[in-house]
């Protein structure tokens, strides 16, 4: 009764991908069950992996601005639209809508992900990365497009996942090792102290490690 219970609050739709692997129902509720917990070990690690990526690339953006403005970065940036959209959207946030002195970290924290990732696309591969945002990740690739390149990669599949497990979408089917493996490499790039840390903390490689059989 209790799994009929259960199967109805969460829906058939919901559970349709944990049916397709499993053969039973209690089958099908454990794999949901480790898929939440897996959900909960990729938001710990790609929540390192964006703090110190974006802070990163906040020091070397506050060093392109150094070379060319007195203000900050947030003034000169050269964003395309949805770029500038989504700064102009933080700025706000962080200043309370004009009602406060916008404070540069407040407007860091309230820049997304995806602006984050976007920023080390071809688009912006002459204007920012290879004069500046390179260096967040200078134990990188040695060839500034490979380099590019790799780190864009690494980002858009964290990104990816980061937003399926927010969303509490299936992921069981996702190779989360690689995942995994990424994000300790992507922290590398950035400083191996942080890949370190990350992989000591990280509870993701302990839940793929139990994940139930078939």
């Amino acid at each position: 009764m209790r799994e009929h219970q259960l199967e109805r609050l969460i829906t058939p739709a919901r559970l349709g991908s944990y049916v397709e692997r499993t053969s039973t129902f209690t089958d099908t509720l454990r794999l949901y069950e480790w898929n939440m917990r897996a959900s909960a070990s990729v938001m710990e690690l790609t929540g390192i992996v964006e703090v110190v990526a974006r802070n990163a690339l906040d020091r070397e953006l506050r060093e392109w601005a150094a070379r060319r403005t007195s203000g900050p970065w947030f003034d000169d940036v050269p964003l395309d639209s949805q770029g500038r959209a989504d700064l102009a959207k933080a700025r706000a946030r962080a200043s309370r809508g004009g009602r406060r002195a916008g404070v540069h970290g407040r407007v860091i924290a309230e820049l997304s992900f995806g602006f984050w990732r976007y920023l080390v696309e071809s688009r912006y591969h002459t204007s920012l990365w290879v004069p500046d945002l390179h260096r967040a990740f200078s134990h990188g690739p040695p060839d500034l497009r490979v380099r590019r390149n790799e780190v864009t990669r690494r980002l858009q599949q964290l990104h990816f996942v980061r937003n399926r497990a927010a969303h509490h979408e299936p992921i069981h089917a996702r190779d989360l090792q690689r995942d995994h493996d990424y994000a300790i490499e992507l922290l590398g790039w950035i400083d191996p102290v942080a890949a370190e840390w990350a992989a000591d903390v990280s509870s993701l490689r302990t839940v793929l490690g139990a994940r139930p059989s078939a």
